[in-house]
């Protein structure tokens, strides 16, 4: 790269414009590629595994299309920034938490900027430690951005364990699963709609939601 930063050759594909990969929890040996800016394509797997949390993520805290795109961008070209001097170590700081701040900065920073557009100018010096008043201040707009990034991480882990899980089984045992437990519709409309048994409304929900914790735990074991 000749900016010393990740530039993303493409507008990623926002929800509902087309296909995207789903999250795939971050390995300990793609944070060490990510220190080599010239590896395209680690960086792309980095993007295209973060954007959907950082956008949503965004999107919640009442950011625009456009602002929450600018959050994407701007929180890649901090962590290109910052990746050198990342340690990864669980007990101290896990790279999830990392990220998270580096996105709760840069939402909040975009709060700010709206209520200097506004005419309600705030200033947040910093503190004797050095600490920006910033970080010690509860988020605005009465978000609870960690709440949020949670939530939006939670839901990435689900797509993607759903995703795993649709390779394993029938299509129609998905389906069934897919409307009676994530839809919810009751289970007799399921049977009456499909045309299947009630018995086979209630396997599919024992068998594909069996699955689907398995997958989940698996991901969550290899989330940094």
């Amino acid at each position: 790269m000749t900016t010393g930063s990740p530039s993303p050759s493409r507008r990623p594909s926002l929800p509902g414009e087309g296909e995207s990969k789903d999250l795939i929890p971050t390995r300990e040996s793609l944070l060490s590629r990510l220190k080599d800016w010239e590896d395209r394509e680690s960086w792309q797997d980095f993007f295209d595994t973060y954007w959907k949390l950082i956008y949503g993520m965004a999107l919640k805290a009442g950011l625009s299309d456009a602002e929450a795109q600018e959050i994407v961008q701007e929180t890649v070209i901090s962590v290109a920034r910052k990746i050198e001097g990342f340690r990864y170590d669980p007990a101290v700081c896990s790279f999830k938490s990392w990220m998270l701040q580096l996105t709760r900065w840069r939402i909040i920073n975009q709060l700010k900027k709206r209520q200097r557009e506004d005419g309600q100018r705030e200033r947040f010096p910093k503190e004797s430690d050095g600490t920006p008043v910033l970080d010690k201040i509860a988020d605005p707009a009465g978000f609870d951005l960690e709440a949020i990034w949670e939530e939006e991480w939670q839901k990435n882990l689900l797509a993607e364990g759903l995703e795993r899980v649709k390779r394993q089984v029938d299509p129609e045992q998905f389906q069934i699963f897919d409307l009676y437990c994530l839809e919810h519709w009751p289970a007799q409309k399921v049977a009456s709609t499909l045309r299947v048994g009630l018995g086979r409304v209630y396997l599919a929900k024992h068998r594909v939601g069996r699955l689907l914790k398995k997958e989940i735990r698996r991901l969550e074991a290899k989330i940094l």
